[in-house]
């Protein structure tokens, strides 16, 4: 795992101003907050609706489908063809097939999906990845913000997913280890599988879902 570039990771935060000579206290600790606040906002709430629904919150079960989260498709199921290979990512919510209930009552819920050339992939990865689709936790590991960018790496020539809020980077293809920044482990995997270009869940996530503990 690379060394986070303290220059590059939480933008004003930390940096002094020409003119007083160092950093004021006060100063830090209020552009500290404002981040913080920040990072929060970019994390959409569940709504009271989907916290009312039965099985909304429980973690995705194995057959449930995956409709988009977000834009003018949001709510459509995804098929296998609908994701370009190579990329962009798309972000997800598991569904039961059997009530059609989406399970965004919880946040942790969420994934990212997103096809790839799996002659690229470890053992792992490949095992969990029918038609080279990966699932991962739209989660990140350091502070709980949601991974939004699909980025050439901060160091090396590969697309990786990237949290834009301490800039911490994850290979998707090596079961999204953390290849830059902050993040203290791996994003959870989802397995998937598919059948007749429908795509659903294989088993429970691989891994811990959500920000370390006091991140």
């Amino acid at each position: 795992m690379s060394e986070s570039n303290p220059s590059a990771s939480v933008g004003p935060i930390g940096e002094s101003d020409p003119a007083d000579g160092c950093a004021d206290p006060t100063r830090r600790a209020l552009l500290t907050a404002l981040a913080g606040c920040a990072c929060l906002a970019a994390i959409e709430p569940a709504s009271a609706d989907d916290d009312e629904q039965p099985g909304a919150s429980e973690r995705p079960q194995k057959a449930d489908l995956l409709v988009r989260a977000e834009g003018d498709k949001a709510g459509q199921v995804i098929k296998s063809d609908d994701l370009t290979l190579g990329g962009p990512p798309v972000r997800a919510w598991p569904q039961d097939p059997k009530t059609s209930v989406v399970r965004k009552g919880s946040r942790l819920n969420e994934v990212v999906l997103v096809k790839l050339d799996p002659n690229e992939f470890d053992d792992a990865t490949r095992a969990r990845a029918p038609d080279g689709i990966v699932c991962y936790s739209v989660i990140c590991s350091h502070a709980g913000c949601p991974v939004t960018a699909w980025v050439k790496q901060e160091q090396g020539d590969k697309t990786v997913l990237k949290c834009m809020c301490h800039n911490s980077e994850y290979d998707p293809r090596q079961s999204a280890q953390v290849v830059f920044g902050p993040a203290p482990r791996r994003l959870a995997a989802l397995p998937l599988t598919v059948a007749d270009g429908a795509i659903t869940v294989a088993a429970p996530f691989v891994g811990k879902v959500g920000a370390q503990q006091g991140g």
